[in-house]
């Protein structure tokens, strides 16, 4: 009996832990780590073509530093139209000469729209 009930707790918390499942959300997720990578590639494929160049933009600006992001956690807030508003909690940490910058996430909101079956990042509010 303990063995199910530890297998049963043991699939909740794992379930709840777990990456989203959302494509929306995970678009948004897979973006800020191809930002604080410095992945430039992944970033364009992340994007959706009218944003493309903005993100780009943000990517220069982090690198002359050092990124991580900490407590990321995304979630879809609405959608309006035809695009998924997600909204992130955690912050992106820029440190250059042992000095850290702190970047909260919560502060924008995501604009995902769904082109050719992806999800992408269309920009932020």
């Amino acid at each position: 009996m303990h063995k199910i009930a530890l297998i049963i707790v043991t699939c909740i918390l794992v379930t709840a832990c777990g990456k989203s499942t959302d494509p929306a959300v995970k678009v948004v997720e897979n973006y800020l780590i191809a930002l604080v990578n410095k992945d430039a590639s992944a970033l364009s494929a992340l994007s959706c073509a009218d944003w493309e160049s903005y993100a780009l933009l943000e990517l220069d600006s982090f690198q002359a530093v050092s990124t991580r992001l900490e407590n990321l956690i995304c979630s879809t807030t609405g959608i309006d139209g035809t695009v998924t508003q997600v909204n992130c909690q955690g912050k992106i940490v820029a440190s250059y000469n042992n000095e850290d910058q702190e970047f909260n996430l919560s502060f924008r909101t995501y604009q995902v729209v769904q082109q050719g079956g992806e999800y992408l990042v269309c920009g932020y509010k």
